[in-house]
């Protein structure tokens, strides 16, 4: 049986539909669900995943791609978005598989499905093509795809005191007087994680941009004293 197939069987089998349209419901999805929540997803997906070895990168690639597109169940897609993240995959997170990771992003198009691939797994990228990723990201934060605008800003979420603060700024900058909710709340949630490192770095970035939405300078200063 095919990776694909065997996902959606176990998945099937897991599923409680009484809990499915509530987690419809609150995801505001058109996707359905199965009524399979978190913790049993991720342990279906490990138990899968166990000794997976990829070939190549365009073999993981194809697998990811197979169990996504043909999704029928949002549960589906996140499995996908596991296998992303697979220890077998590591080597593979190089700057030629962001189409893949575009593609998720692009028809995902919603705040889970995008905050999971834009706040875990464009970093390792970041990390091993840093100069030709860097280009990518200042491309993508003014790209028409608000999505792909919102991963920008959130891409070195995990970053600490690594954090490249001349991409962070570069990617808020053409989005700082935006309307648009998730884009705001994308600022605020990339400078409040910074501020774990450097509060008077967020606290001074902040003071010094009053053009900041209040949600972006609220979510910013949240655990900042005084």
């Amino acid at each position: 049986m095919r990776l694909a197939e065997t996902i959606r069987a176990r998945l099937a089998a897991a599923a409680d539909p009484s809990r499915a349209p509530g987690m419809q419901a609150y995801m505001k999805s058109a996707m359905p669900y199965l009524g399979v929540s978190a913790v049993p997803l991720r342990q279906i997906c490990k138990t899968i995943f166990a000794d997976l070895r990829f070939e190549t990168a365009g073999h993981w690639q194809a697998e990811v791609l197979a169990i996504w597109r043909g999704a029928g169940f949002r549960e589906e897609r996140y499995a996908a978005i596991e296998l992303t993240g697979l220890r077998a995959a590591r080597a593979f997170q190089r700057f030629d598989v962001l189409p893949m990771y575009e593609e998720l992003i692009v028809t995902g198009a919603w705040w889970d499905y995008v905050d999971a691939i834009a706040a875990h797994r464009l970093l390792p990228i970041l990390r091993s093509d840093g100069a030709t990723m860097r280009q990518a990201m200042l491309a993508w934060a003014v790209d028409a795809d608000m999505w792909k605008r919102r991963s920008a800003i959130l891409c070195q979420l995990d970053a600490k005191g690594q954090t490249d603060l001349d991409l962070l700024y570069a990617c808020i900058a053409p989005l700082i007087g935006s309307k648009e909710f998730f884009l705001r709340k994308a600022i605020g949630w990339a400078l409040r994680h910074y501020a774990r490192i450097d509060p008077a770095e967020v606290a001074r970035y902040v003071d010094e941009h009053p053009e900041l939405s209040n949600l972006s300078r609220r979510e910013a200063l949240k655990h900042i004293a005084g």
